[in-house]
């Protein structure tokens, strides 16, 4: 039994940590890269825009560094883990989060379509995954967080690939945190809410009623900010969750019990 985490602020530190986070040159990628820097973990943000998570990582400080990277390129993964291993040490929490958004309505969906955000969200998190997994072994600790997202708790309309990817990394979550919780690797998801990002505004565009609907439904009366799914992701990766592992937590001010 791992020994008790400690009492204060101290139990949600990340000292020591590793943190690769996908997809970590913008938006929720960048915010939680950020919160997991200052909370004291050394963080290696991945993007495919090579100019974009370089000057991410100079605006997020030392400890953090950047590689250019595209998880639709499963075959590169396992290059990736090793070339941060032998550069940064053996990564202890991965943040599977790059993903893209889709919205159509489904008749106009095409084939294609549907490939790319499946190949984006959960295919590139399959690949990541199992490239970190055998380093957290050796080590015997890890965390491993997939960020989910409303559309895996309830039905939207014109999202249809992009609810299909996310409602996926539910079962991937808890099929992982099955076979590995006695490991001493815990895997979780989190789903933000309407977060204020470029892709929320992407999302909204021109779509003034959606916006009034969420907005509506959510008991805090607003969106979120990037920091909060940041905080979040630090504290599930820390020693004061040591006994939390399986779980979706969402960020999402009050709008999946919203009504």
């Amino acid at each position: 039994m791992p020994e008790a985490p400690p009492i204060g602020l101290d139990a949600f530190s990340l000292a020591g940590e590793i943190a690769v986070i996908t997809g970590g040159g913008t938006g929720l990628g960048m915010a939680i890269a950020t919160a997991m820097v200052a909370a004291g973990a050394k963080a290696v943000i991945t993007g495919r825009r090579e100019d974009v998570v370089h000057a991410a990582a100079a605006k997020i400080g030392s400890n953090c560094i950047a590689f250019a990277h595209d998880v639709t390129e499963p075959g590169s993964c396992p290059g990736l883990v090793a070339k941060i291993e032998k550069q940064v040490g053996t990564v202890t929490i991965l943040v599977n989060n790059a993903g893209i958004h889709l919205k159509k309505p489904f008749e106009e969906t095409t084939e294609q379509d549907f490939r790319a955000v499946l190949e984006t969200h959960v295919h590139g998190a399959f690949a990541m995954t199992q490239a970190v997994l055998p380093g957290m072994r050796r080590v015997k600790r890890g965390s491993i967080i997939f960020i989910a997202s409303m559309a895996s708790l309830m039905g939207m309309s014109e999202v249809f690939a992009y609810s299909t990817a996310k409602t996926a990394y539910l079962g991937m979550m808890r099929t992982l945190a099955s076979e590995t919780g006695c490991e001493g690797i815990r895997v979780n998801a989190i789903a933000p809410g309407w977060i204020e990002t470029s892709m929320l505004e992407q999302a909204l565009e021109g779509d003034p009623r959606r916006e009034a609907k969420i907005l509506l439904r959510t008991p805090m009366g607003r969106f979120g900010r990037p920091e909060d799914v940041g905080y979040a992701a630090v504290y599930l990766c820390s020693p004061a969750a040591q006994f939390v592992t399986g779980v979706l937590l969402p960020i999402d001010g009050g709008a999946s019990i919203g009504f």
